[in-house]
This record gives structure tokens, sequence and C-alpha cells, in this order.
């Protein structure tokens, strides 16, 4: 039996929806990350994970994502318009920071990843991710959603402020290949969450 909870129903017709991925759409979620990531603004994504982009690795790492989730809290979700994958989002359970007590609002699912293909994008699909993943995180009993956003990243930072959220007071530099790298984290309580 799969321990993951339910997927909620959506709205949406039937020629736009989101759905669980299965691991034939590997190809398709990986094709998006790429597409997406290339046609970010600079500084949005390291210069250094553009350069060393493998896109066989890529495609046999959201295939073991899809079909063996590291954790039942882990999971990836896509959009689709007509029979075309046209964005994604992964989650799980959240890295905590050294130093991090855990929220005092209750547990938290983290938003790894949400990409939308540009020429897909202003259809609505990252609210649906969004949304979905929101369902989802709910249904297993977080009250509070966060992801990390490049600070170069304005794109992202405006559509998540759109949709509520706010950033939560912590950054962290990655190292990208000897370049620094900085992000802020942002988050949403849940509906209901107090």
């Amino acid at each position: 039996m799969d321990p993951r909870p339910a997927f909620p129903r959506l709205t949406g017709s039937a020629d736009v929806s989101v759905r669980p991925a299965v691991p034939g759409d590997a190809v398709a979620v990986a094709a998006v990350q790429e597409v997406t990531w290339r046609s970010a603004p600079p500084g949005a994504v390291p210069a250094a994970a553009l350069q060393a982009w493998d896109a066989d690795a890529a495609t046999a790492s959201w295939a073991a994502a899809v079909s063996a989730p590291p954790t039942p809290g882990h999971g990836v979700l896509v959009a689709v318009e007509g029979s075309q994958v046209v964005g994604f989002a992964a989650y799980g359970p959240p890295e905590v920071e050294p130093g991090e007590q855990p929220h005092p609002a209750g547990p938290t699912t983290e938003l790894a990843l949400l990409l939308v293909e540009p020429r897909w994008g202003r259809r609505g699909h990252g609210s649906r991710l969004l949304a979905a993943v929101a369902d989802v995180a709910g249904a297993t009993g977080a009250v509070r959603l966060q992801t990390w956003v490049a600070e170069r990243d304005e794109v992202t930072a405006g559509f998540l402020e759109s949709a509520g959220w706010d950033r939560d007071g912590w950054v962290r530099t990655l190292d990208a290949a000897g370049t620094p790298h900085r992000e802020a984290r942002w988050h949403t309580l849940l509906e209901g969450a107090g």
C-alpha cells in the first residue's frame, strides 16, 4: 500500500490539470527544468549548474524521485496542458538550518522546486502547482510551506509574494563551484494554521 496521502482532486478542465508525476514524466520534467533554468534571469540559477547540466543524469534523477522518493513526505507533481507536461513542483521535509528551532506554528513542508516552462507561463500553471503542494502538505499535517529563492530571482519572489508568501528572515550562501549564491527563505502558513 502506498504510504503517501491520497492526492486531492483539483479544479481544472480536462485540458489543464495538476497530477502526481509518474516515472514516464521524467524526460519532460528534466526538459522543463533545463529550458526554465536556461531562460532564467542572470543570477537566478548558478552558472555552474547550467554549465554542468546533463539531461540524461537529470532524467534519471527525476525518475528516481518519482518512483522511489527518499521518504513518504517527498513527492513530485506535474502541471499538464492537453497531454503535455508544462511544469512541475517537487516537495518534501525541510532541511533544518544550524541553530534553527521548529517553527512554532507546527510541521513544515519544503517546496524544493516549482518551475513552469516559460512558453506556458501566465496560464495559471504555477498557481495550480502551488495550491496542489499546499493541499498535499496539509493532508500530511503540515501547517507551513517554505522554499529557498535566489536573492536575484525577482520573478519567483514576485510570484510568491502575489500568492501571500513572505521572507522569514533566514538567508544562506551556497558555494556554486567557487561562486557564492545567496538565497532567502520564503514561507507561508497553510489555510487554517494558527
